[in-house]
């Protein structure tokens, strides 16, 4: 993908995406659009539409923000997040490093074992036909 610039960034993302994406924000618990989404599809990036969850993966982990067990092969790149006062994993975008949110481990809600909690802010959804 091109480089592009943080002033870019801030012309192609409304401010709410642009904190969360390009400035590592988390949207309010509860607040965001996919939160109960059941719609079937893929949820790209939605800095730079690179594919990265697909729906078949969400599930309802009550936390406050959607939730995904397993991401798209080569589609996060992982990053130790120390802030806080505790240590996580944050995820990132692989394409265009945009925050997405954290994946966590150890939780046993699903069979594979992680919680990919991602804001809302950071995915789009496209939709499955049919």
């Amino acid at each position: 993908m091109e480089q592009i610039s943080e002033d870019e960034w801030k012309v192609r993302l409304n401010p709410a995406e642009f904190r969360v994406l390009r400035q590592g924000g988390t949207e309010p618990a509860w607040s965001g659009e996919y939160v109960d989404t059941k719609t079937a599809g893929r949820y790209n990036c939605r800095g730079c539409g690179a594919l990265l969850f697909d729906s078949t993966t969400k599930f309802d982990s009550h936390c406050g923000w959607p939730s995904f067990d397993e991401a798209i092969p080569g589609a996060i790149k992982y990053i130790e997040d120390r802030s806080h006062g505790m240590v996580r994993t944050e995820v990132r975008c692989a394409t265009c490093d945009g925050h997405l949110g954290h994946v966590f481990y150890g939780e046993h809600m699903t069979p594979k074992d992680a919680r990919y909690c991602i804001n809302s802010l950071s995915i789009k959804l496209d939709p499955s036909e049919g």
